[in-house]
């Protein structure tokens, strides 16, 4: 019974956000309700689990907010820096540069910060707001990678060495051959789908007067708000993630690394640290663990609660469920293709 009502939750967290518009503007409140409904159901929900989940947000909470203001108070530099940048170079130059750069220092700066960077310039870009979605994905892609190769970068890394036992470059060696291309790659794709797009606008700016999308001012208020819906975020994926252990327990330890890569697609909506603790083993061979890592970072960019970045960038730019899905399933899926082929053909 606990098994079948697991399945029943994981279900309903992919499903309802994508056909109930409600459930998906309120996306913090419903995987709370989910997260706490499957810690019930697997029955380990207690005092010690209620506490790591009050205690779990606070770090990127507490970034987010602190960022957040001070971009706010200031912002007129802000955007004197980004309207000297706008001169000097394209903004297809500039959008590369952010995703390869983001990409690469997350994993000293955090993911965390690195998204919050990103944010403050997607808001700065000149562009239509489902291009800049577009641009969004990408880059949390880049950062989710990239954030990877050290223990700093986010939670995945730092419960990886902390299993194997591991030094500090030890990622950086293991999977440095497969992150840093696709980094290279994903700045490729997002710098040339930006030249594609501002040379088409360019194009009809003469016949189109259509007016932008309005982005919404920042403000104390929405920065507090912001806060507070991460923080509830991230509560729910610590709730989701040690609910469905017992499911993860039974079904996907023990299954081969090519399965395996394939299965860690759930990490697309469960925390992939939580995924990373209960799978990775220092009895693994090297070769088991890189396709563990790889399948949990390239899935975790596919949807929002995938990753850190994600639920940062999509409550910031008021990202729904169904927009990132269009962008974020295909492109996840490409990657993980070819990233299969590489690993394993």
């Amino acid at each position: 019974m606990v098994i079948i009502g697991l399945v029943i939750i994981l279900l309903l967290v992919l499903a309802l956000p994508f056909i109930f518009k409600r459930i998906e503007e309120n996306l913090e409140i419903f995987l709370f309700i989910m997260g706490v409904a499957a810690a019930i159901v697997s029955g380990s929900m207690n005092t010690e689990l209620i506490l790591k989940a009050l205690k779990e947000p606070w770090m990127i909470a507490t970034a987010v907010f602190v960022a957040g203001a001070a971009f706010y108070l200031l912002k007129d530099r802000f955007e004197n820096l980004m309207s000297y940048l706008f001169k000097k170079v394209s903004i297809a130059v500039l959008v590369f540069l952010m995703i390869l750069i983001l990409g690469f220092v997350s994993s000293v700066i955090t993911a965390i910060v690195s998204a919050i960077i990103l944010v403050e310039i997607l808001n700065m870009l000149p562009l239509k707001r489902k291009h800049i979605i577009t641009i969004c994905i990408l880059s949390c892609f880049s950062i989710g990678i990239g954030a990877a190769l050290t223990p700093l970068g986010e939670p995945l890394a730092t419960i990886a060495i902390s299993k194997l036992g591991a030094d500090f470059f030890y990622l950086f060696t293991l999977l440095g051959k497969y992150v840093i291309p696709a980094i290279v790659c994903l700045a490729l794709v997002g710098g040339i789908y930006t030249s594609i797009i501002t040379k088409r606008l360019n194009e009809k700016k003469s016949t189109d007067n259509s007016q932008e999308e309005a982005i919404e001012e920042e403000s104390w208020q929405t920065i507090i708000i912001r806060t507070i819906k991460i923080y509830l975020f991230v509560m729910a994926l610590t709730f989701l993630g040690h609910g469905f252990e017992p499911l993860i327990n039974k079904y996907v330890l023990g299954l081969s690394s090519n399965v395996l890569y394939i299965v860690n697609m759930v990490s697309a909506i469960l925390d992939n640290a939580t995924l990373t603790a209960a799978e990775i083993s220092p009895a693994m061979h090297p070769f088991t663990v890189e396709a563990v890592l790889m399948g949990l970072l390239i899935s975790g960019g596919m949807l929002i609660p995938g990753n850190i970045p994600n639920i940062i960038s999509a409550s910031k730019l008021k990202i729904s469920s169904t927009e990132w899905a269009k962008t974020g399933l295909p492109v996840g899926l490409i990657i993980m293709a070819i990233y299969y082929i590489i690993i394993f053909v």
